[in-house]
């Protein structure tokens, strides 16, 4: 598979493209004035805790507190008896360990928030999630610090490799090469890249992350709370990190200054594809060249066609997102059940792909269109957990129910491309509709009959938007006569075009 990233660069916006066969596959923006703030660690302080929901808010400085859910907060045995004692601890390593995961840090089972956490109380936390809508930040203890090839946990006595690497001999001799290599007590997890790595790029690795968090330590011990203690890298560090693969043929970038920043970086943590980084110098903005531009904009849409004629609807919400598959302009050839069934598979790998795409989270609801055949409801499924499996983002999918819907759930870690790209509607406010010009001039013939009594005027001035003033002098011009008999009022009508369609004004005069 021929893959490559593209990174475009200027001093107001970052944008990463990963291309792959020609086709958009993931798209990451990244603006000064919104930088996420995921792998960030806080040194908070605890403003509330709710034992009703069996969570805390954290004060790490922002403008909404994070979030700290119960099954996050990990303490020491030491700290939860010192805690149970009223005893204020000093700063130093001890305390900052005991808010992340170690082999005799847990959460004992059966104790609640409110016996781990007080108001008041300082802790160290990490962002999982940037703050999304109207919630904050998502925080966890358990502390993890991500390289080229391994991922660091302080204090938690465990060896992971990842679950793509499936040869047993190879996770064998990393997992022994990790064990010779931490120190004790310390836990890593072997990222996939790390399959092909050798034993000193493994150990360069290490060296690299156990000096971060020894500089971790020794800044959150000198910070006044609230304190960031730790940036994670920005997207341009992160898309090499975290896309920059064996796989990935090339990677291009149009900024000078960002290029050279980043082929130190690789230099350093990758030398082996040192020679696949390349500066842009083509006479088209380098997105357009590639065609980028133009599938951000479809990304951004609610219809998506299928090549068949059929289209996909996706409407998300707060809560969940809902995607709809029909067979529009697409009629088959033979029966209802093979057109039915031509258009769900060909559905399949375009919600996939489109998921990955526009990184929609959270809970996903697809309304396939129903299908009778048993055995193509099997393998309408089977290919739906095939198509999403070059997506890097943790998916659970359930079984199609009885009325042909998939529930499915996938890890949201940041806003989706159209809560980064768009805004809600400034007419609308974000509801998609608007009332109806009809609608509105009955609302508009009620309140003038409800108020006619109640006021002494004989004339009325009505400003409205020019699309309702039209209807009320048009089609409805035989009720807007009407309504001036039964009120004897003289009725003005003053188009304003400046009104927004659902706002009126009504003034009376004698």
């Amino acid at each position: 598979m021929s893959s490559k990233i593209l990174i475009n660069a200027t001093s107001y916006e970052i944008r990463i493209a990963l291309v792959e066969n020609g086709q958009l596959a993931e798209f990451h923006l990244q603006r000064p004035t919104e930088k996420g703030l995921v792998g960030n660690i806080y040194r908070g302080r605890v403003v509330r805790v709710l034992p009703g929901m069996q969570a805390a808010f954290i004060d790490i400085g922002l403008e909404r507190t994070g979030f700290l859910y119960v099954d996050d907060v990990y303490i020491s045995h030491a700290d939860l008896e010192s805690r149970m004692m009223k005893k204020e601890q000093p700063c130093g390593k001890l305390e900052l360990t005991s808010t992340v995961p170690d082999t005799d840090i847990n959460r004992q089972p059966g104790m609640n928030i409110e016996d781990l956490l007080t108001e008041g109380q300082e802790i160290t936390v990490q962002v999982g999630k940037d703050p999304i809508g109207t919630k904050g930040a998502r925080l966890t203890c358990h502390i993890t610090l991500p390289c080229r090839n391994l991922v660091f946990m302080p204090l938690t006595d465990h060896i992971g490799i990842s679950r793509k690497i499936e040869d047993e001999e190879i996770r064998q001799t990393l997992k022994d090469r990790i064990e010779d290599l931490r120190p004790a007590g310390t836990g890593f997890i072997v990222r996939t890249v790390a399959e092909q790595a050798s034993l000193e790029e493994l150990e360069a690795d290490m060296e690299f992350l156990l000096l971060l968090w020894d500089e971790i330590q020794d800044i959150s011990c000198r910070s006044i709370v609230p304190a960031l203690i730790y940036e994670d890298l920005d997207i341009t560090f992160r898309s090499v990190r975290d896309l920059f693969t064996s796989e990935v043929n090339s990677l291009v970038l149009d900024d000078h200054k960002t290029y050279e920043k980043l082929y130190r970086f690789v230099q350093t943590f990758a030398p082996k594809l040192l020679d696949r980084i390349s500066f842009y110098q083509g006479k088209s903005p380098l997105f357009e060249a590639h065609g980028i531009e133009v599938e951000i904009s479809r990304a951004l849409g609610k219809k998506v066609w299928l090549r068949s004629g059929g289209y996909i609807i996706i409407e998300t919400t707060e809560a969940l997102s809902v995607i709809d598959v029909n067979t529009g302009r697409f009629v088959g050839k033979n029966d209802l059940e093979e057109t039915i069934f031509k258009t769900n598979m060909e559905a399949v790998k375009e919600i996939a792909y489109q998921l990955r795409l526009r990184n929609i989270g959270g809970i996903i609801i697809i309304d396939f269109i129903d299908m009778e055949d048993e055995l193509h409801r099997e393998e309408l499924f089977t290919s739906f957990k095939e198509a999403v499996k070059k997506d890097k983002s943790r998916i659970n999918i359930l079984k199609l129910t009885e009325f042909g819907l998939v529930q499915m759930t996938r890890k949201r870690n940041c806003e989706n491309l159209n809560q980064m790209m768009c805004e809600p509607c400034h007419c609308c406010a974000g509801e998609g509709v608007l009332k109806s010009r009809r609608t509105i001039c009955y609302e508009i013939y009620r309140k003038i009959s409800r108020n006619a009594l109640r006021n002494s005027g004989t004339h009325i001035t009505l400003t409205v938007h020019p699309r309702v003033a039209d209807m009320l002098l048009n089609e409805e011009g035989a009720i807007t006569n009407e309504l001036e008999r039964d009120t004897g009022k003289r009725l003005t009508i003053v188009p304003a075009k400046n009104l927004h369609i659902e706002k009126y004004e009504i003034s009376w005069e004698e």
